[in-house]
C-alpha cells in the first residue's frame, strides 16, 4: 500500500473545497494527517517506509515538528533501530513566542555532531520543514536527508530548497493561491474551519476589522 493509498484510507484526502495551509495560501486539496495518526498502526507503516528508504544512510537521530512530526520522528526512529540494530534517537522541535523551531528538554544535546534525517508529514512552500533544518544545523547537527510524508509542491521543494537529499513518499499536487489571487474567495467559497487553518484565519480577519 502507498502513502496515498493509506491516507484515503482513513479518509486523510480531501478535494474540492476552499482551504487554508499552513503556510497562509489558500487551495481546493488539503491531507487531513489528523487523521492517520489515531490508527497507531498505519502510523508505524509509515515511520517504517521512511525507516526503510533510510536503513543504509547512516542516521544517528529522527527530528520532527511538533505536532505531527513528533509522531512520525518516534516511530521512523524506532523502525530504523531496529534495522540498523543500534540506538537511533527520535525528538522534535517546538513552535516560540515567535514562531520560531527551537528545540526544548534539552534534546538539542541528541542532534550536536549527529547525522541527522528530519521527517515532516507534508509540505506544500517547504517553509517550515526548512526552519527544522535551520535550527538543527544551528544546534551543530548534521543534515545526512530531509523527507516528508507528502509533497504538495515537487517544482519548490527539493534538494535544493535545503541544501540536502530530499525526498518524499508520495506526491499530491496541490494548487496554492496567496489570498490576493485566490479564485475560491473571489468566487465566494466559504473557507472549511474544519480541517486546516480556516477558523483561525477568519478570526484574524474579524480582528483586523475590529
Amino acid at each position: 500500500m502507498d502513502i496515498i493509498n493509506i491516507l484515503r484510507s482513513v479518509g486523510a484526502v480531501l478535494t474540492d473545497d476552499h482551504f487554508v495551509y499552513t503556510s497562509g495560501k489558500h487551495g481546493s486539496v488539503y491531507v487531513n494527517k489528523d487523521a492517520l495518526y489515531p490508527h497507531t498502526e498505519l502510523a508505524s507503516m509509515v515511520g517504517k517506509m521512511f525507516a526503510e528508504r533510510y536503513q543504509s544512510m547512516d542516521i544517528d537521530v529522527v527530528v520532527g515538528p511538533a505536532l505531527g512530526g513528533i509522531i512520525l520522528s518516534q516511530w521512523t526512529a524506532y523502525h530504523l533501530s531496529i534495522l540498523k540494530k543500534k540506538e537511533v534517537f527520535g525528538v522534535y522541535t517546538e513552535k516560540d513566542a515567535n514562531k520560531h523551531h527551537i528545540f526544548t528538554r534539552g534534546y538539542d544535546r541528541f542532534v550536536q555532531n549527529k547525522r541527522v534525517l528530519v521527517v515532516e508529514d507534508l509540505t506544500t512552500t517547504g517553509g517550515s520543514v526548512l526552519k527544522v533544518v535551520e535550527r538543527v544545523r544551528a544546534v551543530g547537527g548534521r543534515v545526512a536527508a530531509v523527507a516528508v510524508m507528502v509533497n504538495r509542491n515537487p517544482e519548490l521543494v527539493n534538494d535544493q530548497l535545503f541544501d540536502a537529499p530530499f525526498s518524499s513518499l508520495g506526491i499530491l499536487k496541490a494548487e496554492a493561491f496567496d489570498e490576493a489571487s485566490c479564485p475560491f474567495c473571489a468566487q465566494g467559497i466559504p473557507v472549511n474551519t474544519t480541517v486546516g487553518h480556516g477558523r483561525a484565519y477568519l478570526e484574524s480577519k474579524t480582528k483586523s476589522v475590529l
